[in-house]
């Protein structure tokens, strides 16, 4: 079975977007048990250099979402970064990131396979397929992101596990 550009993005990105959901969830759900506040975690951070909870929520729904964007439009060009927001506008934008994974269609993406895209990173011009772009750029990105978002919250006590973090798994 041979797998599309459709296939390797959307459904992923999909699949992660729905678990940071769940476990923004379950951060809210700790602080009520606990009486902790949820905004205690957006600018927690696992190392002073480092950056902070925040950050990574909105890096992860720019991978996301603007990431599969630029495939159609073979530019990268999110939204610029908003910075410390609280906790329940963090929720609201992985909400968002939701949202617009389900408009783009398989024939899309799929129109989008070699395709050329352009990145430019300060000085830096990188030059990509739509493919290398999904799998070399947006992919790492977006888990690095999730991953540390996922960490912040575990150190700080919130009870999620990895199972948290794999989402709805796509099964046969």
């Amino acid at each position: 079975m041979a797998i599309s550009l459709y296939d390797l993005s959307v459904p992923t990105f999909r699949q992660t977007v729905g678990a940071v959901a769940g476990f923004l969830d379950r951060a809210v759900r700790h602080c009520e048990e606990t009486g902790a506040d949820p905004d205690d975690f957006v600018d927690a951070r696992l190392y002073p250099d480092m950056a902070p909870f925040h950050f990574q929520i909105e890096a992860l729904t720019h991978h996301a979402a603007w990431g599969v964007k630029a495939l159609t439009t073979g530019v990268f060009d999110p939204p610029p970064l908003i910075g410390s927001m609280p906790f329940a506008d963090l929720r609201a934008m992985v909400g968002e990131a939701e949202t617009a994974l389900t408009t783009f269609t398989p024939d899309e993406v799929n129109g989008c396979a070699g395709k050329e895209l352009d990145l430019q990173i300060g000085p830096r011009r990188l030059a990509f397929t739509a493919e290398t772009f999904i799998l070399s750029f947006s992919l790492p990105n977006f888990h690095f992101h999730a991953v540390t978002a996922y960490d912040i919250l575990r150190t700080r006590g919130v009870p999620i596990g990895k199972r948290d973090y794999e989402g709805r798994l796509r099964t046969l």
